[in-house]
């Protein structure tokens, strides 16, 4: 199991309810705790529309959760 905390942006923390959340996953990747939480959640964003971030750098969904990362799903932004 490893700890990490989830950073929520746009939408996606409308949807949660809260910014960021620490949580404890034994996903393998972080496709796998992108799904965890989108089941919790009821986010609608599949994960080929999003971007995953951690520890502030742009990731792989393949990659692995590291014990005490910052884990950030970032949904696409409008602007004007």
């Amino acid at each position: 199991m490893t700890q990490v905390t989830l950073l929520y942006f746009a939408s996606l923390r409308e949807r949660a309810g809260v910014a960021s959340e620490a949580i404890t996953t034994d996903a393998p990747d972080l496709a796998g705790v992108y799904d965890d939480v989108q089941a919790r959640h009821g986010f609608t964003w599949p994960r080929e529309h999003l971007r995953v971030a951690v520890d502030g750098e742009f990731a792989r969904w393949s990659d692995a959760p590291s014990a005490g990362s910052e884990i950030a799903f970032i949904p696409p932004v409008s602007g004007g």
